[in-house]
């Protein structure tokens, strides 16, 4: 059975690269029929903090990436851990070194100084016939593993193709500290095994790890998982993705008003594609998915698609459907919904001009509470020689059958009467009763605002 993982630090938030990765690895489980295991790497002790993997089950929760197994974590698994570093002791593919801190750096200062790669040289590696110095009684040791010294790791990533990394570029990792704490590599090793891991789909930041993992992965007579590393993605400028492109919370993309099946659809087409299909559902997505059709190269964050995609989905969504949103947005804001007119007609009167939730739901605050026109807006499009049509237009309002077309009609028989071009009304019409210079149809706007909210606030300017 295909077992695929996610496995963060809980060391911030949940941003667009490893909501990706978590995307890919539970699509590729859910296409094959397999299981997504949910792990949490939290040794960093300085750095992982309970509020970091509330931000991880948040994020994974909003874009509906459920587990089916875990959440693990690491430091509930120290106890596995040690057994086995205990075990490889025995076995010989691991051995104390007893080198300190000050004879290691020294030994990279000197290397570098000769333009050499830094690295362990072996003095504590037990070997046939090599005599080892006496343990220091001051230093306490710390584990590394014995890698092997001929031949090199050969393995087919299953997004980048075959690589090959010689043994003899890595040294004698470190596999557990001093204080006996395990370290990184090590713990994946034993998770990837113990939870029968069949394909590890990572970033490509993980690559050169991957050698040193398969390597103890043979040393323990374990089976190795494919491998897919995934290239990383660019911001909109083409650089290195930052928080002012995108690499913040996925819960920021909620708190601004961005729909989860738009983030699900767009991070699915980033560094992979079915064809030209731009939008497709996540059934479709699970049905398609697959690691041949991920590109090698970096993807590209592009702002205005997901943009773009969010809109489709609101539409998608409906009135009906995105009231519920809406009407939350409002009350965070202290707006009763039911002061104003019914929430699901003035969704649809704007939700073909808005991108995000929070879009729509500014454009209807003025249905909600009360306008308040800018001055200079007001000096720009209310001249003097409309106010006796705009008089004239409240007069008829206050007994015009309250419907768009009997006051689309209203309207027009006003302009007629004194010559005006439909902008020449309309304009200051938005300004006064919206506080905005661009609106849907504006009989639509006032038959929406209801006849007592229009004449109260025409008022004023006739």
């Amino acid at each position: 059975m295909t077992r695929t993982r996610f496995a963060p630090s809980p060391t911030g938030f949940l941003h667009i690269g490893g909501a990706r990765t978590a995307l890919f690895a539970w699509a590729y489980a859910r296409h094959h029929g397999g299981k997504f295991i949910l792990r949490i790497e939290d040794t960093d002790l300085e750095r992982s903090t309970p509020e970091a993997v509330q931000a991880i089950f948040d994020g994974m929760a909003w874009l509906g990436l459920e587990h089916d197994e875990g959440p693990f974590f690491q430091m509930q698994r120290m106890a596995r851990y040690k057994a086995v570093i205990k075990e490889m002791l025995a076995a010989g593919t691991a051995y104390p070194c007893y080198m300190s801190p000050a004879e290691l750096e020294a030994l990279r200062e000197a290397q570098r100084a000769r333009g050499e790669k830094p690295r362990y040289d072996g003095r504590w590696r037990p070997e046939a016939g090599k005599k080892l110095p006496p343990c220091p009684s001051d230093i306490e040791p710390v584990i590394r593993f014995k890698n092997p010294q001929a031949g090199s790791v050969v393995w087919n990533d299953l997004v980048k193709g075959e690589i090959e990394i010689a043994n003899s570029e890595l040294d004698d990792l470190v596999i557990a500290r001093a204080d006996g704490t395990p370290t990184y590599n090590f713990c994946v090793v034993v998770d990837d095994w113990d939870m029968g891991i069949t394909h590890v789909i990572r970033g490509d930041d993980h690559v050169n790890n991957t050698p040193r993992q398969i390597n103890i992965l043979k040393a323990l007579g374990a089976s190795v998982p494919e491998y897919a590393h995934l290239s990383m993605i660019l911001g909109d400028d083409g650089t290195k993705l930052s928080k002012r492109h995108g690499a913040v919370s996925v819960m920021q993309y909620d708190t601004d008003g961005f729909l989860p099946e738009a983030v699900i659809n767009y991070l699915a087409r980033l560094g992979w594609a079915h064809g030209n299909d731009e939008i497709f559902t996540r059934e479709q997505f699970i049905a398609w998915f697959d690691l041949t059709n991920i590109t090698p190269s970096a993807a590209q964050f592009n702002s205005e698609k997901l943009l773009w995609l969010n809109q489709h989905y609101m539409k998608q969504m409906g009135a009906t459907g995105l009231a519920p949103e809406i009407a939350a947005r409002l009350r965070s804001k202290n707006i009763t919904p039911e002061s104003g007119p019914d929430l699901t007609a003035a969704i649809a009167l704007y939700v073909e001009r808005c991108q995000t939730l929070n879009a729509l739901t500014n454009v209807l605050l003025p249905f909600y509470r009360e306008a308040t026109p800018d001055a200079a807006l007001l000096a720009q499009h209310l001249a003097d020689a409309a106010r006796p049509a705009l008089a004239e237009f409240a007069a008829a309002l206050e007994t015009v059958d309250w419907n768009t077309a009997a006051i689309g009609a209203a309207l027009k028989d006003v302009l007629k009467r004194h010559g005006f071009k439909m902008p020449q009304l309309a304009m200051p019409l938005r300004v006064i009763l919206l506080g905005a210079t661009e609106t849907p149809s504006v009989d639509a706007v006032i038959a929406l605002l209801g006849r007592e909210r229009v004449l109260a606030r025409l008022s004023g300017y006739k």
